[in-house]
């Protein structure tokens, strides 16, 4: 069996059609089938279902496609111990990073790099069940997500990070602006622009209104932080965001932080490794610069700041 044949198994996999997994591995499609068809003689087990077409992987040949991923995993762990060994730490670290989460990346990502310049980083927004998926096939090598999801998997290691911490960005002359603090049910009231209801965070900031026995019924939804925080310059609209994301998007000119009554801390965001036991090279570097950065201190230290300066 050679890890050329697992590669192949992978490339169908992910493609689903023959013709395009072979062209995703550089080779001929008479020759992908070939060396799928040896494989299955080797392991002594049907892999493929074939008929005029791909039609998917036997039970058998899901077993062979978990091994698979595992191995190439390994070999592409060794790798990267050999090279740090040799060079210095390389090759590209896959971060998976569920978008709420997407503003505080740079905090541990930009010291990975400074400390190992030679190292790259690829990352990608996802949501938790894509996470759960990327982390147990072994496409990705770490995540920032919830730590408190129901779909996060056995065997994972997982390093807190910060808590989300709610607050109200309202406009300078609305009817909150000069509140100390404010209510979920006050905030309830205002013109709302917030994520949409598919989002984890939308779901948890429902949940805090609903305890304050208000509904949140916002005029504009957004399925990123980004399409939210565009729509907030203007003096318009109000939202509710976590405190996380301050760190790269501040406060828009014209408006002003207010803290919510309520919990102190909504759910940890953290770092989750997959189930490779020691986890790769890569991800046991980005664990360890994360450690040291300390994200919780840092982005309380920056609310702190906004609550000083436009309190």
């Amino acid at each position: 069996m050679l890890l050329r044949q697992l590669e192949y198994l992978v490339a169908l996999a992910r493609e689903r059609h023959f013709v395009r997994a072979a062209a995703a591995c550089f080779v001929s499609q008479p020759s992908l089938s070939a060396a799928i068809r040896r494989l299955e003689h080797e392991l002594g087990v049907p892999i493929v279902r074939r008929g005029r077409r791909y039609e998917g992987l036997t039970p058998e040949g899901e077993v062979v496609l978990a091994w698979a991923h595992r191995l190439l995993a390994e070999r592409d762990g060794l790798r990267q111990e050999l090279s740090a060994l040799r060079d210095g730490l390389s090759g590209t670290l896959r971060l998976g990073v569920v978008p709420t989460a997407l503003p505080t990346a740079s905090l541990v990502t930009n010291p990975f790099c400074e400390r190992h310049p030679r190292a790259r980083v690829s990352i990608e927004s996802l949501s938790s069940a894509e996470i759960t998926h990327g982390l147990a096939e072994f496409e990705l090598d770490a995540a920032m997500t919830y730590l408190d999801d129901d779909t996060r998997g056995g065997g994972l290691r997982r390093l807190p990070l910060y808590e989300e911490r709610y607050v109200l960005l309202t406009p300078v002359d609305g009817p909150l602006a000069t509140a100390p603090t404010a209510r979920w049910a006050q905030a309830a009231t205002l013109p709302l622009c917030l994520l949409g209801p598919r989002m984890r965070n939308r779901r948890i900031i429902d949940e805090c209104f609903a305890a304050d026995g208000a509904t949140a019924a916002p005029t504009i939804e957004s399925d990123s932080v980004a399409g939210l925080y565009a729509h907030l310059p203007g003096g318009r609209w109000s939202s509710v965001i976590s405190h996380a994301w301050l760190h790269m998007f501040g406060v828009p000119d014209g408006m002003r932080v207010v803290p919510l009554e309520g919990p102190a801390h909504g759910p940890r965001v953290g770092l989750v490794t997959g189930p490779d036991d020691p986890p790769s090279v890569l991800a046991a570097a980005l664990l360890t610069v994360a450690r040291a950065a300390d994200v919780r201190q840092a982005l309380n230290e920056l609310l702190r700041t906004y609550l000083d300066g436009h309190g």
